[in-house]
C-alpha cells in the first residue's frame, strides 16, 4: 500500500481538478482565463496532498471522511450550477466545495484523534 500512496493521491488531485474545470466550463458554459485554471490546479495539488498525508500518516478514517466529503461537495456543486441560474450559482457551487471539504477534513481528523486517544488509553 505504502507505494500506491502518491497515485491516490495524484488520482484525487486530478479528479478534483477535472470535476472543477467541467463544472464551470461544460455545464455552466463559461469561458475560462488562465488564473481560473491556476486556481482549480492549486485546489486539485492540495486535495492531492492533503489524501496523500492522511494515508501517510496512517490517518484512514479521516481520509475516509475527507474523501466522502468532496464527494458530497462535489455533488452539491453540481446541483448548484444545474439548479440555480447565473454566476450566483456558480458561486455558491464553489463555495459548496470549499467549504464541505475542509468541514469533513476537520470531522474527520477530530474523530481520528478521539480513535487514537481511547486506544492509548485503554
Amino acid at each position: 500500500m505504502e507505494r500506491h500512496l502518491g497515485k491516490i493521491g495524484l488520482f484525487a488531485g486530478l479528479t478534483t481538478l477535472v470535476l472543477m474545470i467541467v463544472g464551470v466550463r461544460t455545464i455552466s458554459g463559461v469561458e475560462l482565463g488562465w488564473k481560473n485554471y491556476l486556481a482549480f490546479s492549486v485546489f486539485g495539488l492540495t486535495v492531492g496532498l492533503i489524501a496523500l498525508l492522511l494515508l501517510h500518516y496512517k490517518l484512514r478514517i479521516a481520509f475516509w471522511f475527507f474523501m466522502a466529503g468532496m464527494l458530497i461537495s462535489f455533488e452539491e456543486f453540481f446541483r448548484s450550477i444545474i439548479t440555480i441560474e447565473g454566476e450566483l450559482g456558480q458561486s455558491i457551487g464553489v463555495l459548496s466545495v470549499y467549504i464541505f471539504s475542509s468541514f469533513s477534513l476537520g470531522i474527520g481528523l477530530i474523530i481520528q484523534f478521539i480513535v487514537i486517544l481511547i486506544g492509548k488509553n485503554k
